[in-house]
């Protein structure tokens, strides 16, 4: 693993790892929304590993598991993960849990996108050149977001005054809060953002705004080196009841943050 990849790790359990533990790939909205910080503590107690986490844009937990950095992924771009399997980098992936993206932006809504349909609002942004941030990172939310545009203004075209930053979620939603622009966010990060400014929810209930999460384990045929059985014991647990309630159980302000979904 690079450098640069060991200095952003988190033991997730909050302690020094054991000889027994395992490295996820995940996004960013996974661990900026202190999901991780409730979940992984539940999984440590009923199993003994430690997990350590990556917290990345989905393309770039991708790109680690390719190159064998990472013995589990938890990833939110069901198209990239499908092609991930398919390729052989990972024998199954299984859902686990979704939540929605939302259309964050100034109360006043300059550019008269409130409402429910994120295609429209997306248009109105262009029309008015009204400043959008972008992840621009590969992550899924980046990912889901180009869907949108595509759908607005067509193939690599994207509207308004459109910046993109490189970032995480958490930044992303900093810059939108400090220059008072539209961006997407996930709903999990915007619950648990703190640094909310004048921003507020403005497009919410789209359909197309499903946002579904997965575990896959890396394949050991393609890595052996991969921590398969124990990466296999977390998502075995993860898509459990035990797990499944645990992931329910994650609240902000009262507020449920994700629904888990593992199919039986």
């Amino acid at each position: 693993m690079s450098k640069a990849l060991v200095a952003i790790v988190f033991v997730a359990s909050g302690g020094v790892a054991s000889a027994q533990s395992i490295t996820m790939a995940s996004t960013t909205s996974t661990e900026q929304s202190g999901l991780f910080g409730h979940l992984m503590p539940a999984f440590k107690q009923a199993s003994g590993v430690d997990v350590k986490v990556v917290a990345v844009g989905t393309g770039q937990a991708l790109d680690m598991a390719r190159r064998g950095d990472a013995d589990v992924l938890f990833v939110h771009d069901q198209a990239a993960e499908e092609k991930f399997v398919a390729d052989g980098w990972a024998t199954k992936r299984y859902p686990v849990m979704y939540n929605d993206f939302v259309l964050i932006g100034p109360p006043a809504d300059p550019a008269g996108t409130r409402g429910k349909d994120i295609v429209a609002a997306l248009g109105k942004i262009a029309a008015a050149n009204a400043e959008f941030v972008s992840r621009g990172d590969k992550s899924g939310t980046h990912a889901a977001e180009l869907r949108y545009w595509k759908m607005v203004v067509g193939e690599g075209g994207k509207g308004g005054a459109y910046k993109e930053c490189g970032c995480g979620m958490g930044p992303a939603l900093n810059i939108a809060a400090s220059s008072g622009a539209y961006v997407l966010a996930d709903r999990g990060t915007w619950l648990n953002f703190k640094n909310r400014a004048a921003l507020a929810v403005l497009v919410e209930g789209d359909t197309r705004l499903f946002n579904q999460y997965g575990v896959m384990v890396v394949n050991p045929a393609r890595h052996p080196h991969v921590k398969a059985a124990d990466a296999q014991k977390f998502v075995d647990w993860v898509v459990s009841p035990a797990g499944q309630t645990t992931i329910a159980q994650y609240k902000v302000g009262g507020e449920q943050l994700f629904f888990p979904n593992a199919q039986p």
